[in-house]
């Protein structure tokens, strides 16, 4: 996990799995949410119900299951910043071995006109620090 900038542990629940006991490839979007959370909390030390954005895109490329005794780690990073989009790229471990990768992005949007706005200037400047862009 070198390559990300930002990690966070995952606590597999019995209620993630399927019924083949594998974590259900929905939950998967649940871990990156999770992530994403942690690192508004960490990097723009802010609560991500406070950010007004919008989920835009969701993509996830599933590699190998994830069982509930897995150790479960998830890696963030920014790879750049649009004027107004925050793409974000992650990597799902289990046990060390990388079970998922995927991608969102982030619209952020202005609450009262309902359509996008540029990224406010103190988080452009937080992450281009912390991710070194």
């Amino acid at each position: 996990m070198s390559d990300y900038s930002f990690t966070t542990d995952v606590d597999v629940r019995y209620r993630d799995l399927d019924t083949m006991g594998h974590v259900n490839n929905a939950v998967y979007a649940s871990y990156f949410e999770q992530a994403r959370v942690a690192y508004f909390e960490e990097v723009l030390d802010v609560p991500l119900r406070e950010i007004e954005s919008v989920l835009a895109t969701l993509e996830i490329d599933f590699r190998r299951p994830v069982e509930i005794d897995h150790d479960v780690t998830v890696g963030v990073r920014v790879p750049e910043l649009g004027n107004s989009s925050l793409p974000m790229e992650y990597e799902v471990r289990a046990d060390g071995a990388v079970a998922a990768t995927g991608e969102t992005v982030l619209v952020a949007v202005d609450s009262e006109t309902k359509s996008s706005r540029p990224i406010p200037d103190d988080w452009r400047e937080d992450v281009r620090e912390f991710e070194g862009l």
